[in-house]
């Protein structure tokens, strides 16, 4: 398909906004311009019964975490979501409203994760604290009215790399696996030879040259990105992992190596949907409201959290 006219005006918002990648752009700077273009105040907050901001325990300090609630229930289903960023960018500011739609829409309890950042804390700092997280849940889930027997993982990009990689090392470790794994345009791999990340290397919001970037922040040394906690598609293995959604974008280089992962969850036995956004680009999970093509995927997705949490 043609990219969709809203995703053309997407391109061009964020580009006027300082989001397009150059080549001289540092951490620092990369995070100030997807804070600004996240938060800004024009934009209302959706309502959701209760945001709360705590801490959790983590293998190097405490892990910040904001809570979103969709009603005082007691004993409700959770979602811990891993926010996207590259493993560099992004907090809890920058999901903020996602966590909002994710918690109404399915009505569990959403956990946004503010895991540790490159390329301060290097590979595998983030996947480690995202662990911690789900082992917390798994322990801790009644202290933000949660129930324990009851909570998926999910994550956008970067974040689904992190959804992923959970997964992967909860099978590992004997640990239940999630009800869900959702998987937003994941990044599964250390590729630069798919037809998406050649198709759309350029000119589609997330680049090749970008990737390039976020990889090297991330990675301590070429080794890891053979690492299946790096790159979950060189697992391997992927049996006995949590029934999955995966989500893709047509215009994203990271489209063909989203679906690849998904591909491979079903051939190992692993009850997998994949649904492709047509006309669309990276990042456009949540804002349908201005990228309507993108409301199939939503809804997708909620239903598999809502059928899988028994909130359905």
């Amino acid at each position: 398909m043609a990219l969709h006219s809203s995703a053309e005006m997407m391109i061009q918002l964020l580009t006027d906004a300082g989001m397009t990648f150059t080549a001289d752009a540092t951490p620092e700077s990369r995070r100030a311009v997807m804070i600004a273009a996240t938060t800004n105040p024009a934009f209302p907050k959706h309502p959701v019964h209760e945001v709360t901001d705590r801490t959790i325990p983590g293998p190097a300090g405490a892990i910040p975490v904001r809570v979103f609630r969709p009603s005082a229930a007691p004993g409700l289903p959770v979602i811990l979501w891993f926010h996207g960023g590259g493993w560099v960018t992004g907090n809890l500011d920058t999901h903020d409203q996602l966590g909002r739609l994710l918690a109404d829409h399915s009505g569990a309890v959403v956990v946004s994760v503010d895991y540790r950042l490159a390329p301060e804390a290097k590979f595998p700092a983030a996947a480690d604290d995202c662990l911690a997280a789900y082992e917390w849940a798994l322990e801790h889930a009644d202290e933000v009215g949660g129930d324990a027997t009851r909570i998926a993982i999910g994550g956008d990009s970067a974040g689904g790399n992190l959804a992923a990689v959970v997964a992967l090392d909860a099978r590992h470790r004997g640990l239940p696996q999630p009800k869900l794994q959702l998987l937003v345009y994941p990044v599964t791999d250390y590729e630069f030879d798919s037809a998406a990340m050649i198709d759309n290397a350029k000119g589609y919001f997330l680049e090749a040259e970008g990737m390039l970037w976020f990889w090297e922040h991330y990675a301590r040394t070429a080794a890891d990105y053979d690492d299946p906690r790096f790159s979950p598609l060189r697992a391997s293995d992927l049996s006995g992992l949590a029934p999955a959604v995966v989500i893709t974008a047509e215009f994203d280089p990271l489209r063909d190596q989203g679906e690849e992962y998904g591909k491979r969850l079903s051939n190992a036995n692993v009850p997998t949907e994949v649904v492709r956004a047509d006309g669309l680009i990276h990042g456009f999970f949540g804002m349908h409201a201005f990228m309507p093509p993108g409301r199939a995927a939503w809804d997708v997705s909620v239903a598999a959290l809502r059928s899988s949490l028994g909130t359905a």
